[in-house]
């Protein structure tokens, strides 16, 4: 078959597929499980596999920015209804239906489309795709860290650029930070710490970031947060491609489906490192989920509500934290954020981990207001203990 756009020719997939082979030697592709897991691992200095799965079947897990009400009553119909057909790939043509359904969603081709295993795994294969030796990745710090090791396995230097005082992306610090860099991240609203950065900033950035690169939005909480998307400007044509999962609001964490968007020449030069078909449930969950037209505005409001009870608890007992607009937050303990996970799992409790450039900060996500109850209790008795070496 002759080479294209879409289907590079044989010798050119053989020689990218080699070198994916060598990167996953030594980087695997990293989901926010993996990273959680390793945190809680190292916080309890344990070895595999004690963590993070807890002995008390009833502990709280608020660690992984994970949606505790699952998918909805509609996806679970959905997977029951197609697993029958699991001997097959798709027998019913699910993908296509997901597709369809995501054009209309997102309002490009179908060609502007690419489907995945979750968000982490195109941001891993844009970082292999645009960066390089000679082509950096910049990103915030902190943020989403997998695209970065991605990229630092690929020989590529990484520009982590502080927040703003308002802990948002520093679009201008960002482009500024190198001439030559091949891929911008701007994760929308920010994982950890669940805080936006304005449209017009992140519009800035597209027009005005170093010539050649591509700017990567991760749009992975946007449905908790109800902020506005820059998907039109793939369909503008821009140099940009835009990351969403079905993993935060709507449940799938476990199931796996997300989306890259971005025009088709950009899609094409992330295909050489993988395009595996998703698993039919996974599919069929997307799909029903999506047909729900009041399952996100529902299910922002819960988490919402639990999110800001918790705020106004904190705000009671004087805790120092960011105001977030996502399912997750940060809170500075003070001390060593990796001494507070390792207690709070004395507690059966595991909560989020730290970033280097913010050591006394942990991530928390938002449960249910059971979880977030015991949550609470466990906190206060973490942070009433004397601080330990």
């Amino acid at each position: 078959m002759p080479s294209s756009p879409l289907f590079p020719s044989i010798e050119t997939s053989r020689r990218s597929f080699l070198r994916l082979a060598g990167l996953a030697a030594t980087a695997p592709l990293m989901t926010e499980g993996h990273l959680a897991w390793a945190a809680q691992k190292a916080a309890a200095k344990s070895t595999f596999p004690k963590l993070p799965h807890p002995s008390n079947p009833n502990a709280v897990m608020i660690d992984a920015n994970e949606n505790p009400l699952g998918p909805c009553d509609a996806a679970l119909s959905a997977i029951t209804a197609i697993a029958k057909t699991g001997g097959r790939y798709d027998a019913t043509g699910c993908q296509d239906e997901l597709t369809d359904l995501l054009t209309k969603e997102y309002a490009v081709p179908a060609d502007h489309i690419w489907i995945y295993a979750g968000s982490s795994e195109p941001l891993q294969f844009t970082a292999l795709a645009f960066t390089s030796p000679e082509h950096s990745y910049v990103a915030a710090d902190p943020t989403y860290e997998s695209g970065w090791g991605a990229a630092i396995s690929n020989g590529a230097s990484v520009h982590k650029v502080p927040l703003t005082p308002t802990y948002a992306h520093d679009v201008k610090a960002m482009v500024a930070a190198d001439p030559n860099a091949g891929l911008l991240y701007i994760c929308n609203p920010n994982n950890p710490t669940g805080t936006l950065t304005p449209t017009q900033d992140i519009l800035w950035a597209l027009e005005n970031k170093p010539k050649g690169s591509v700017l990567v939005v991760d749009e992975a909480y946007i449905h908790i947060a109800g902020c506005p998307s820059v998907i039109d400007q793939v369909a503008a044509g821009k140099d940009i491609i835009v990351l969403r999962t079905f993993s935060k609001i709507y449940g799938m964490a476990g199931i796996r489906c997300g989306v890259a968007i971005g025009r088709p020449d950009l899609l094409a030069k992330m295909m050489v490192y993988g395009l595996n078909p998703l698993p039919v449930t996974g599919v069929a969950a997307a799909c029903a989920s999506l047909k729900q037209p009041d399952l996100v505005p529902t299910r922002r409001k819960i988490i919402a509500d639990t999110r800001n009870s918790t705020f106004a608890w904190l705000d009671a007992k004087g805790y120092k934290y960011i105001p977030s607009v996502s399912n997750c937050f940060m809170i500075d303990t003070g001390r060593p954020g990796r001494q507070v996970m390792a207690a709070m799992q004395q507690q059966d409790v595991y909560i989020g981990r730290s970033w280097p450039i913010w050591p006394t900060y942990v991530r928390i996500t938002v449960g249910t207001p059971h979880e977030m109850q015991v949550f609470q209790t466990a906190f206060e008795k973490v942070m009433n203990s004397p601080v330990t070496a």
